[in-house]
């Protein structure tokens, strides 16, 4: 009963920010630091119940927490956010680059506009924050940059997709290099296809074609669920990853 109290609170006391945390990934991610003890920032783009919601669930869990809006895409509110984390929390431990989405295109209708957006909101959104947030980081600190499989598969309609979230994972074994001597350790995770409120709005019928067809795609024969992908980032976050470092892992029940 001691060690499962103990690794409820695996994160007691760490500053982390979740972006993109209103909603899927994200808004696991952000309850299950809160709920592992930690204190959590996190931001959102576009207001709504999402919003409220995660809000009211912040405020019922114990610690420090913030949830501010925020385009990390936007040089200046990325600036606005560190210094909100600053002046809040005193600093970071961990910074999870999770907010980003991009519209399904065959390539030959891509255009330029579409691809720029993809790239800003994506990858250079990772890298605003990034590079924002590092004088707020001490040795011991963990970034995890939030991937896809679909780098590594590959994806009908998503050419610019899948090119971002390829350079994430290069962006990511770089800094690692880099920042490895400073003690910060640097990770990308990689969802499969994950159950997530965006696919419970569509119409049932679909909804279950979904579930069914990329259920098939997976070694288990399932989605995975939100929390089993904020699991693994509260290890990466944690003291149990200190030896690890510019990985690449996985968690897509074998596609």
């Amino acid at each position: 009963m001691e060690t499962a109290a103990r690794a409820d609170q695996q994160l007691a006391g760490r500053r982390i920010l979740v972006t993109g945390g209103t909603r899927g990934i994200g808004r696991g991610i952000a309850l299950a630091a809160a709920r592992a003890g930690a204190h959590v920032v996190t931001c959102y783009r576009t207001p709504g119940d999402a919003v409220a919601t995660l809000e009211h669930e912040l405020a019922q869990t114990p610690g420090k927490h913030h949830v501010l809006r925020a385009d990390v895409a936007d040089e200046s509110d990325v600036e606005l956010l560190a210094t909100a984390c600053d002046t809040s929390l005193g600093g970071l431990d961990a910074v999870i680059n999770n907010a980003g989405a991009f519209q399904p295109k065959p390539y030959q209708e891509l255009d330029s506009a579409e691809w720029a957006a993809t790239l800003q909101g994506n990858l250079t959104a990772s890298h605003l924050v990034t590079r924002r947030t590092l004088p707020l980081l001490g040795s011991g600190a963990s970034i995890v940059n939030i991937g896809s499989t679909v780098a590594f598969i590959g994806m009908d309609g998503g050419v610019h997709y899948t090119a971002v979230k390829s350079a994430l994972v290069g962006m990511t074994r770089s800094l690692a290099r880099e920042l490895g001597p400073r003690g910060i350790r640097v990770n990308t995770l990689s969802p499969g296809r994950i159950a997530t409120e965006a696919l419970d709005e569509l119409p049932q019928e679909v909804a279950e074609r979904q579930r069914g067809i990329f259920s098939s795609f997976t070694a288990l024969g399932r989605l995975g669920s939100v929390d089993e992908i904020a699991q693994v980032v509260l290890f990466l976050t944690s003291d149990h990853a200190a030896y690890i470092t510019g990985q690449n892992i996985h968690v897509d029940g074998c596609v």
